[in-house]
């Protein structure tokens, strides 16, 4: 077995457990994410949704959070696993990669997996092709 599915292997299964603690009464669609930092520590999230539908947070920000708020470094997250019930391996929404591509490595590598054998995976340029970034921001405005 690789390198690469071992990791594969095991984020997906802290991104099931994670799932199993997913808040979701409106979609009753358990998501769970695993981020592996650069020191190799595993952070999960859960989906947490919300009567007031935007205020939804998706697992994959949750675990990208937790690694922050436990002292993650911006750029230093080199693997994000994705869990959906089903056989279907669903893709990030655009909140999501747009964070992604701010916290994660830029070479880190995101998948996505379900309980049957599908599985999709991106790396940055992949599942964020010309993203919004930081340094949009410093850069003034055109005034034409």
């Amino acid at each position: 077995m690789s390198e690469q599915q071992q990791l594969l292997d095991q984020l997906k299964e802290q991104a099931v457990l994670a799932a199993g603690h997913a808040y979701a009464p409106y979609s009753h669609f358990p998501v769970g994410a695993a981020v592996k930092g650069a020191g190799g520590h595993i952070y999960t999230g859960c989906n947490v949704e919300n009567a007031s539908f935007s205020l939804t947070q998706c697992a994959e920000r949750a675990a990208l959070a937790a690694a922050i708020s436990d002292g993650a470094k911006p750029g230093s997250l080199v693997a994000l696993v994705i869990y959906t019930p089903g056989r279907r391996a669903h893709p990030p929404c655009g909140a999501c990669r747009q964070v992604m591509h701010e916290l994660m490595a830029p070479d880190g590598l995101v998948a996505s997996c379900c309980d049957g054998e599908a599985t999709r995976i991106w790396r940055g340029s992949e599942y964020l092709p010309e993203p919004f970034s930081p340094e949009a921001l410093q850069q003034a405005p055109d005034t034409d």
